[in-house]
């Protein structure tokens, strides 16, 4: 019998802006969007001072946007709302300090600052030169552009990015001289531009890298999990933070470090050497120092908690190990080398045995990989009575010779990979 899908169904469509609701907050606010006139004759509406309420978007990889809204509303970010993609909320900058900092599951923050009407690229040009964008870059600085558009007069991308990026510089030359340079790699500001059915939604990003760039780890092993899709997974298993946890496949130690992390209270953006933000021209560097100074207060071991992760490969448990001392867990951690088909953890402990094992993409590799699955299927059900299982499969044939029923399941992405995350008690 195929297993129900568990929670996070019935997400809206993919959005095309954020929230109407949100939209409809801000326009009877005169002080925080200002209407006017492009030269072209564009209607748009603009954020008018970076002190007022401003609207943001946090996105996520897929099938963890009602985890990212759990951690928004803990954050106590303002009318906070799921959709397809991630969570829209309101709020000053120091908001978006506060969910760069604290955000374990999401990917990016993006702060909308202008949205208007373009259905040519001298429209497009007009809306993106009208704007002050001294506010997020210097003369001297670096930009990227990214675009996306859909259902839309203007679809090329790539042109998109360019006619973005030109009427950006040609403010910057104009004004003093100078113009910013494109940098893909490393870019100070990068701006991103949304149009579908020719309204155009333009954000800067205030992350920088990807929030899965947490900062700790040093060590990796092949197809290493994604800081933030581990943290989703131990959201999602119903982890209290109390129980043991256990990783079988522990490879480079990415779940169980995630999860000491949450565990300890240890804001993931602490490791960050730099988030865009702290770029931006006027950036209240006492301010936001503060704000990590009160995050690194709160950290709190605990004492008690049993974290323990074991692995085939002696090379993978070594290098666990330096990760999780690098992210200030390693006294909650143990590692050993072990195989999962020999899984016997201690009897009646009750346990959550949460865990990502390969799934055999490349030729040949299933075929090994099934008496692997068989083995530790076994091992569970001889060995685990009482205990609980969210284990992460992207091959379902794989996930068929565990032979454990699954009483439902998360649909994920690992990646370009179409997963579950399975949830069983054994009984």
């Amino acid at each position: 019998m195929e297993p129900t899908p568990l929670r996070w169904q019935g997400l809206p469509a993919a959005p095309s802006r954020l929230p109407r609701q949100s939209e409809a907050q801000f326009a009877g606010d005169v002080s925080v969007l200002l209407e006017g006139e492009l030269l072209s004759g564009v209607r748009y509406r603009t954020v008018k001072r970076m002190t007022d309420r401003l609207p943001f978007f946090i996105t996520c990889p897929p099938g963890l946007e009602q985890v990212v809204l759990g951690e928004a509303r803990r954050l106590k970010l303002r009318g906070a709302d799921a959709v397809r993609g991630g969570v829209a909320f309101e709020g000053q900058l120091e908001d978006a300090w506060r969910a760069n900092l604290w955000l374990r599951t999401g990917i990016r923050v993006l702060m909308r600052v202008a949205r208007f009407q373009a259905r040519n690229q001298d429209e497009l040009y007009a809306g993106v030169r009208g704007l002050d964008w001294r506010r997020f870059l210097a003369a001297d600085g670096t930009l990227v552009v990214s675009a996306r558009a859909r259902e839309s007069k203007l679809d090329h991308t790539r042109f998109i990015e360019q006619r973005v990026k030109d009427a950006v510089v040609d403010q910057f030359r104009e004004v003093s001289g100078q113009r910013p340079s494109v940098d893909r790699v490393a870019a100070d500001v990068h701006i991103d531009v949304h149009i579908y059915k020719n309204r155009v939604s333009l954000s800067v990003d205030t992350s920088g890298d990807s929030l899965h760039k947490r900062g700790w780890r040093q060590e990796q092993v092949p197809a290493s999990l994604s800081e933030v899709l581990a943290a989703g997974i131990v959201q999602l298993s119903g982890w209290d933070g109390r129980t043991p946890m256990l990783d079988p496949f522990c490879g480079a130690g990415t779940l169980l470090i995630e999860a000491g992390l949450i565990a300890a209270r240890i804001a993931p953006g602490c490791f960050r050497e730099r988030f865009a933000f702290e770029g931006w021209p006027g950036h209240d560097v006492a301010g936001y120092g503060a704000l990590k100074e009160q995050a690194r207060a709160g950290v709190a071991l605990p004492k008690k908690l049993r974290l323990i992760g074991s692995d085939w490969e002696s090379v993978a448990v070594e290098k666990a190990r330096i990760n999780a001392e690098s992210a200030g867990v390693g006294d909650l951690l143990e590692f050993s080398v072990e195989r999962a088909e020999e899984f016997a953890p201690r009897p009646g402990w009750n346990a959550l045995v949460v865990t990502n094992p390969p799934y055999g993409e490349r030729v040949g590799e299933e075929e090994a990989l099934l008496p692997v699955y068989r083995g530790f299927g076994d091992a569970m059900r001889r060995n685990c009575s009482g205990y609980n299982l969210a284990l992460l499969c992207g091959n379902r044939n794989l996930a068929k010779a565990l032979a454990l029923r699954p009483d439902g399941y998360d649909a994920l992405n690992n990646g370009p990979i179409p997963c579950r995350l399975l949830h069983c008690t054994i009984n």
